[in-house]
């Protein structure tokens, strides 16, 4: 029922594809219109919307090295640096 299709970015001016799935994605979910910009270009605009992250150093409560957070971290609640994060998920 759908096909890929070919869009031309409104900011970029590059062409970027539409997918069959994205199409069908906006479908079920209602969307009326199309998206007038590439990936990279809505990234940009959101970042942009957004500002940029705020990051907090801290030292991570399982090895001791530092770790960049994107919240402010309270000395309640202990604080992982990215690898012991996942180790601790796992």
């Amino acid at each position: 029922m759908y096909e890929d299709r070919g869009i031309q970015c409104k900011e970029c001016n590059e062409e970027f594809t539409f997918t069959a799935g994205e199409q069908e994605f906006y479908a079920e979910r209602g969307f009326q219109n199309e998206p007038q910009r590439c990936k990279p270009c809505r990234d940009s605009r959101k970042v942009a919307a957004r500002g940029p992250r705020e990051f907090f150093s801290c030292s991570c409560a399982e090895c001791g090295q530092e770790a960049k957070v994107p919240f402010e971290p309270k000395s309640d609640r202990p604080v992982y640096c990215s690898d012991c994060f996942s180790n601790q998920r796992a």
